[in-house]
Protein backbone atom coordinates (compact mmCIF):
# COMPACT_ATOMS: atom_id res chain seq x y z
CA UNK A 1 0.00 0.00 0.00
CA UNK A 2 1.36 4.06 -0.62
CA UNK A 3 1.93 5.05 3.36
CA UNK A 4 3.29 8.26 2.97
CA UNK A 5 5.01 11.37 0.80
CA UNK A 6 8.90 9.93 0.82
CA UNK A 7 10.64 13.00 -0.32
CA UNK A 8 9.73 16.07 -2.81
CA UNK A 9 12.73 16.49 -5.84
CA UNK A 10 13.86 20.15 -6.21
CA UNK A 11 15.94 20.17 -8.86
CA UNK A 12 18.33 23.24 -9.95
CA UNK A 13 20.80 23.73 -12.26
CA UNK A 14 23.79 23.66 -9.64
CA UNK A 15 23.49 21.51 -6.99
CA UNK A 16 26.24 23.82 -5.30
CA UNK A 17 24.24 26.62 -5.45
CA UNK A 18 20.94 24.64 -4.23
CA UNK A 19 22.75 23.40 -1.68
CA UNK A 20 23.91 27.19 -0.25
CA UNK A 21 20.52 28.38 -0.85
CA UNK A 22 18.73 25.84 1.56
CA UNK A 23 21.37 25.95 4.49
CA UNK A 24 20.38 29.60 4.75
CA UNK A 25 16.47 28.34 4.52
CA UNK A 26 17.81 26.42 7.69
CA UNK A 27 18.34 22.86 6.81
CA UNK A 28 21.45 20.59 6.74
CA UNK A 29 22.09 19.38 3.28
CA UNK A 30 24.66 16.76 2.98
CA UNK A 31 25.89 15.42 -0.50
CA UNK A 32 24.09 12.93 -1.38
CA UNK A 33 26.15 11.03 -4.32
CA UNK A 34 25.84 10.02 -8.02
CA UNK A 35 22.98 8.35 -9.24
CA UNK A 36 23.79 4.95 -11.35
CA UNK A 37 23.68 5.27 -14.78
CA UNK A 38 21.57 8.13 -14.71
CA UNK A 39 23.93 10.88 -14.86
CA UNK A 40 22.69 12.74 -11.95
CA UNK A 41 23.34 13.81 -8.29
CA UNK A 42 22.00 15.03 -5.83
CA UNK A 43 21.70 16.36 -2.00
CA UNK A 44 19.71 15.13 0.67
CA UNK A 45 18.43 16.85 3.99
CA UNK A 46 16.66 14.34 5.86
CA UNK A 47 14.24 14.89 8.81
CA UNK A 48 12.29 12.30 10.90
CA UNK A 49 11.44 9.77 8.24
CA UNK A 50 10.92 11.78 4.77
CA UNK A 51 13.64 13.96 3.13
CA UNK A 52 14.10 16.87 0.96
CA UNK A 53 16.20 15.74 -2.52
CA UNK A 54 17.87 18.54 -4.23
CA UNK A 55 18.57 16.92 -7.84
CA UNK A 56 20.48 18.73 -10.77
CA UNK A 57 22.84 16.66 -13.70
CA UNK A 58 26.58 15.85 -12.86
CA UNK A 59 26.67 14.20 -16.52
CA UNK A 60 25.07 15.51 -19.66
CA UNK A 61 26.32 12.70 -21.49
CA UNK A 62 25.61 10.31 -19.06
CA UNK A 63 21.89 11.42 -18.65
CA UNK A 64 21.55 11.40 -22.49
CA UNK A 65 22.67 7.95 -22.81
CA UNK A 66 20.25 6.78 -20.36
CA UNK A 67 16.92 5.08 -21.16
CA UNK A 68 14.18 7.58 -22.00
CA UNK A 69 10.82 7.84 -20.17
CA UNK A 70 12.35 7.12 -16.47
CA UNK A 71 12.28 9.15 -13.47
CA UNK A 72 14.85 12.10 -14.81
CA UNK A 73 12.89 12.47 -17.95
CA UNK A 74 12.50 16.29 -19.31
CA UNK A 75 14.99 17.02 -16.77
CA UNK A 76 17.62 18.70 -18.94
CA UNK A 77 14.95 20.85 -20.60
CA UNK A 78 13.02 21.62 -17.42
CA UNK A 79 16.56 22.76 -15.72
CA UNK A 80 17.11 25.18 -18.81
CA UNK A 81 13.74 26.84 -17.56
CA UNK A 82 15.22 27.74 -14.46
CA UNK A 83 14.41 24.41 -12.42
CA UNK A 84 12.41 24.04 -8.89
CA UNK A 85 9.87 21.71 -7.51
CA UNK A 86 9.14 18.94 -9.61
CA UNK A 87 8.40 15.95 -8.08
CA UNK A 88 6.73 14.53 -4.93
CA UNK A 89 7.71 10.75 -4.27
CA UNK A 90 5.18 8.70 -2.67
CA UNK A 91 6.27 5.47 -0.75
CA UNK A 92 5.22 2.17 -1.03
CA UNK A 93 5.52 -0.95 0.73
CA UNK A 94 4.60 -3.71 -1.89
CA UNK A 95 5.58 -1.29 -5.02
CA UNK A 96 4.78 -4.62 -7.54
CA UNK A 97 1.86 -4.72 -5.69
CA UNK A 98 0.67 -1.20 -6.20
CA UNK A 99 1.18 -1.23 -9.85
CA UNK A 100 -0.68 -4.11 -10.46
CA UNK A 101 -3.52 -2.19 -8.39
CA UNK A 102 -2.96 0.87 -10.27
CA UNK A 103 -3.25 -0.75 -13.65
CA UNK A 104 -6.65 -2.26 -12.50
CA UNK A 105 -7.68 0.77 -12.35
CA UNK A 106 -6.58 1.92 -15.80
CA UNK A 107 -3.73 4.02 -14.61
CA UNK A 108 -0.47 4.54 -17.31
CA UNK A 109 2.23 3.70 -14.75
CA UNK A 110 5.68 1.71 -15.69
CA UNK A 111 7.02 -1.70 -14.05
CA UNK A 112 8.86 -1.34 -10.59
CA UNK A 113 12.38 -0.97 -11.53
CA UNK A 114 15.67 -1.19 -9.40
CA UNK A 115 17.40 1.51 -8.60
CA UNK A 116 20.22 2.90 -6.64
CA UNK A 117 22.73 5.22 -5.35
CA UNK A 118 26.47 5.52 -3.78
CA UNK A 119 26.95 7.94 -1.29
CA UNK A 120 30.21 9.88 -0.80
CA UNK A 121 31.20 7.91 2.11
CA UNK A 122 30.87 4.93 0.21
CA UNK A 123 27.05 3.02 1.44
CA UNK A 124 25.14 1.20 -0.73
CA UNK A 125 21.71 2.61 -1.37
CA UNK A 126 18.30 0.32 -3.22
CA UNK A 127 15.04 0.95 -3.82
CA UNK A 128 12.39 0.11 -6.55
CA UNK A 129 10.68 2.94 -8.32
CA UNK A 130 8.08 3.19 -10.80
CA UNK A 131 6.72 6.24 -12.85
CA UNK A 132 3.63 7.23 -14.12
CA UNK A 133 3.39 7.11 -18.36
CA UNK A 134 1.86 9.61 -21.07
CA UNK A 135 -1.56 8.87 -20.38
CA UNK A 136 -1.57 10.09 -16.44
CA UNK A 137 1.18 12.89 -16.54
CA UNK A 138 0.98 13.53 -12.87
CA UNK A 139 3.96 14.80 -11.04
CA UNK A 140 4.11 11.72 -8.76
CA UNK A 141 6.77 8.99 -8.63
CA UNK A 142 6.57 5.74 -6.48
CA UNK A 143 9.25 4.55 -4.57
CA UNK A 144 9.89 1.01 -2.41
CA UNK A 145 12.85 1.21 -0.41
CA UNK A 146 15.05 -1.40 0.17
CA UNK A 147 17.53 -0.22 2.75
CA UNK A 148 15.75 0.33 5.73
CA UNK A 149 15.30 3.66 7.22
CA UNK A 150 17.92 3.21 10.15
CA UNK A 151 20.65 2.93 7.56
CA UNK A 152 18.94 5.20 4.72
CA UNK A 153 19.71 8.16 8.07
CA UNK A 154 23.35 7.29 8.27
CA UNK A 155 23.59 8.82 5.23
CA UNK A 156 23.53 12.09 6.38
CA UNK A 157 26.12 13.26 9.42
CA UNK A 158 22.80 15.04 11.27
CA UNK A 159 19.77 13.57 10.03
CA UNK A 160 16.43 15.58 11.64
CA UNK A 161 19.12 18.09 13.57
CA UNK A 162 18.21 21.32 11.43
CA UNK A 163 18.79 25.01 12.41
CA UNK A 164 14.84 25.28 11.40
CA UNK A 165 13.60 23.09 14.13
CA UNK A 166 12.32 21.06 10.75
CA UNK A 167 10.47 17.79 11.98
CA UNK A 168 9.11 16.21 9.13
CA UNK A 169 6.91 17.10 5.79
CA UNK A 170 3.27 17.90 6.59
CA UNK A 171 2.02 18.72 3.04
CA UNK A 172 2.56 19.07 -0.37
CA UNK A 173 0.77 21.30 -2.82
CA UNK A 174 0.20 21.01 -6.69
CA UNK A 175 -1.04 23.75 -8.46
CA UNK A 176 -4.03 22.93 -11.07
CA UNK A 177 -6.13 24.60 -13.13
CA UNK A 178 -9.35 22.79 -11.71
CA UNK A 179 -9.45 21.13 -8.96
CA UNK A 180 -12.51 18.92 -8.89
CA UNK A 181 -11.18 17.16 -12.09
CA UNK A 182 -7.56 16.95 -10.55
CA UNK A 183 -9.04 15.27 -8.07
CA UNK A 184 -10.92 12.90 -9.51
CA UNK A 185 -7.53 11.46 -11.35
CA UNK A 186 -5.42 12.09 -8.71
CA UNK A 187 -7.60 9.87 -6.69
CA UNK A 188 -7.85 6.80 -9.36
CA UNK A 189 -3.74 7.19 -9.54
CA UNK A 190 -3.88 6.79 -6.15
CA UNK A 191 -6.54 4.51 -5.02
CA UNK A 192 -8.23 6.72 -2.71
CA UNK A 193 -12.04 8.61 -2.64
CA UNK A 194 -11.67 12.54 -3.74
CA UNK A 195 -11.59 14.60 -0.34
CA UNK A 196 -13.97 17.48 0.23
CA UNK A 197 -12.79 21.08 -1.29
CA UNK A 198 -11.76 23.28 1.33
CA UNK A 199 -10.54 27.24 1.06
CA UNK A 200 -6.28 27.17 1.99
CA UNK A 201 -5.86 30.42 3.45
CA UNK A 202 -2.25 30.88 3.11
CA UNK A 203 -2.11 30.10 -0.35
CA UNK A 204 -5.02 31.33 -1.83
CA UNK A 205 -7.01 28.69 -3.29
CA UNK A 206 -9.49 25.94 -3.50
CA UNK A 207 -7.76 22.97 -2.41
CA UNK A 208 -8.49 18.66 -1.95
CA UNK A 209 -5.86 16.95 0.39
CA UNK A 210 -5.44 13.44 0.09
CA UNK A 211 -3.90 11.96 3.20
CA UNK A 212 -1.33 9.30 3.06
CA UNK A 213 -0.19 8.32 6.33
CA UNK A 214 1.00 10.97 7.64
CA UNK A 215 1.42 13.47 5.35
CA UNK A 216 -1.22 14.92 2.96
CA UNK A 217 -0.94 15.50 -0.67
CA UNK A 218 -2.84 18.45 -1.80
CA UNK A 219 -4.40 19.78 -5.22
CA UNK A 220 -4.88 23.31 -5.04
CA UNK A 221 -6.69 25.99 -7.47
CA UNK A 222 -6.14 29.24 -7.00
CA UNK A 223 -9.06 31.57 -5.70
CA UNK A 224 -7.04 34.42 -5.64
CA UNK A 225 -4.32 36.29 -6.01
CA UNK A 226 -1.70 34.79 -3.64
CA UNK A 227 1.13 32.04 -3.67
CA UNK A 228 -0.68 29.69 -5.90
CA UNK A 229 -1.66 31.96 -8.74
CA UNK A 230 1.62 32.81 -8.93
CA UNK A 231 3.36 29.90 -9.39
CA UNK A 232 0.19 28.77 -11.77
CA UNK A 233 1.09 31.63 -14.02
CA UNK A 234 4.84 31.06 -13.59
CA UNK A 235 5.59 27.41 -14.18
CA UNK A 236 1.79 25.92 -15.35
CA UNK A 237 0.66 23.10 -13.12
CA UNK A 238 2.65 21.48 -11.01
CA UNK A 239 4.18 21.32 -7.57
CA UNK A 240 4.96 24.35 -6.19
CA UNK A 241 5.38 24.36 -2.18
CA UNK A 242 6.08 22.16 1.02
CA UNK A 243 4.76 22.51 4.51
CA UNK A 244 6.72 21.40 7.02
CA UNK A 245 6.10 20.91 10.80
CA UNK A 246 8.81 22.93 12.71
CA UNK A 247 9.60 22.93 16.85
CA UNK A 248 10.03 26.45 16.52
CA UNK A 249 9.18 29.36 14.13
CA UNK A 250 11.11 32.19 15.87
CA UNK A 251 14.24 29.88 16.01
CA UNK A 252 13.59 29.59 12.15
CA UNK A 253 12.73 32.96 11.74
CA UNK A 254 16.15 34.15 13.43
CA UNK A 255 17.98 31.50 11.58
CA UNK A 256 17.02 32.52 8.47
CA UNK A 257 17.28 36.63 8.91
CA UNK A 258 20.96 35.81 10.30
CA UNK A 259 21.72 34.81 6.83
CA UNK A 260 20.03 37.07 5.20
CA UNK A 261 16.88 35.45 3.99
CA UNK A 262 14.21 38.25 3.03
CA UNK A 263 11.49 37.81 5.71
CA UNK A 264 8.94 35.09 5.10
CA UNK A 265 5.44 35.98 4.29
CA UNK A 266 2.85 35.14 7.77
CA UNK A 267 -0.53 33.63 7.56
CA UNK A 268 -3.14 31.74 9.40
CA UNK A 269 -4.00 28.68 7.81
CA UNK A 270 -7.63 27.34 7.86
CA UNK A 271 -6.78 25.20 10.87
CA UNK A 272 -6.56 28.16 13.02
CA UNK A 273 -2.68 27.54 13.10
CA UNK A 274 -0.04 30.46 12.06
CA UNK A 275 2.41 29.81 9.38
CA UNK A 276 5.10 31.60 7.56
CA UNK A 277 5.81 30.91 4.10
CA UNK A 278 9.27 31.39 2.43
CA UNK A 279 9.57 32.60 -1.82
CA UNK A 280 10.56 30.96 -4.55
CA UNK A 281 13.41 33.36 -5.29
CA UNK A 282 14.90 32.25 -1.93
CA UNK A 283 14.54 28.42 -2.69
CA UNK A 284 15.60 27.96 -5.81
CA UNK A 285 11.38 28.40 -7.28
CA UNK A 286 9.84 26.32 -4.79
CA UNK A 287 7.57 28.08 -1.63
CA UNK A 288 8.92 26.49 1.64
CA UNK A 289 5.95 26.54 4.39
CA UNK A 290 6.95 26.27 8.65
CA UNK A 291 4.10 25.84 10.85
CA UNK A 292 4.57 25.32 14.56
CA UNK A 293 4.83 27.08 17.76
CA UNK A 294 5.93 30.33 17.99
Amino acid sequence: MLTRVDHVMICVPSLAEGIEAYTRIGFNVSPGGVHTGRGTHNAIAFHEEDYLELLSLADRAAYRAAAPGGPDAGLEEFLAQGGGFRQVIVQSDDLVADVAAMRRRGVDVSDASDGGRRTPAGQELRWKTAVLGPRDPLPLHFIQHLTPLKERRAQVARAGDHPNGVLRMDRVYVVVPDVAAAAQTYGRVLGMPGPRIQRGAVIKADMAVFDIGPTGLTVAQPAEPGPAAEALGRRGPGPFQVLYRTSSMGAAARWMDAQGVPPPARGIRNTGERAMLVGPDAACGAYIGLVGPA
